[in-house]
């Protein structure tokens, strides 16, 4: 049973559809994201998840359907566009420059100047990029022992974290999160699934693509499975069983 909201929807795709060549990708897919709430998109591999997101990310165009962004429909034409208007998305290579600092990851493209003469030049801020930093991962129950040191430092986990902090920090509408712990070991994952609640406390809509059907009944408010580019069926977590879900994967069992 889908649960009933008063809210309109942060992020919502109507209809949307998408083919590369012959081959169809999204048939027609509809789902909202809410603020406050982690939506889980689920799906055998080739189900559509990736492009789906891909859309909502502004890298892909739909060839029809529309984008919502609160009530308000929104032509994606880039994933500049789409940042420029709240969206942020965490991709699996996380994006992540590997001989900056955290803090220079975190303002990558968007680096503070130095106030007067020097800002005019290009002088960027680090102090002030530094403890912004500390505090958009604090709010998120990270913390590391350096902000200066470069991420090719840091563990899967904590490199994780940083892109989400990143996102969360420029994100206004939604953050978009594409196989968040693939390759990460159980204590990295939990850091990782902790920063992703934590986002979704600060009033932001997420959307996660995952394997991980276990962790996903924990950690989601909504579950979408995805099956040959269609909604194949929407569950809430508490009211279904892993194999519920494997079934609608399937095609098989019930769609709620």
């Amino acid at each position: 049973m889908v649960r009933a909201r008063t809210q309109a929807p942060a992020v919502e795709a109507v209809g949307i559809t998408k083919s590369f060549g012959s081959l169809e990708v999204l048939r027609g897919v509809s789902l909202s994201l809410y603020r406050g709430e982690i939506t889980a998109v689920l799906g055998d591999n080739g189900a559509g998840k990736s492009t789906f997101m891909k859309v909502l990310s502004g890298e892909h165009r739909p060839d029809s359907g529309e984008l919502r962004f609160d009530g308000t429909a929104i032509e994606l034409e880039s994933v500049q566009e789409a940042q420029a208007r709240g969206v942020e998305t965490v991709y699996q290579d996380l994006a992540l420059a590997p001989d900056l600092s955290v803090a220079e990851n975190v303002y990558l493209g968007r680096e503070v100047l130095l106030p007067g003469l020097l800002g005019r030049i290009g002088a960027v801020n680090r102090k002030a990029m530094q403890a912004e930093t500390r505090g958009v991962l604090a709010n998120l129950g990270i913390n590391l022992k350096s902000y200066r040191a470069p991420t090719r430092s840091l563990s899967g986990g904590q490199r994780q974290a940083v892109a989400v902090g990143r996102a969360v920090k420029w994100a206004r509408h939604a953050m978009l999160m594409d196989e968040p712990t693939a390759a990460l070991g159980a204590r990295q994952r939990e850091m990782v699934y902790k920063a992703i609640r934590s986002a979704a406390e600060r009033n932001l809509a997420v959307l996660l693509i995952s394997h991980d059907i276990p962790q996903v009944l924990e950690l989601a408010d909504t579950i979408v499975v995805l099956r040959h580019g269609r909604v194949a069926a929407t569950f809430v977590p508490a009211e279904v069983t892993v194999r519920d879900v494997v079934d609608a994967m399937l095609g098989e069992g019930r769609a709620a």
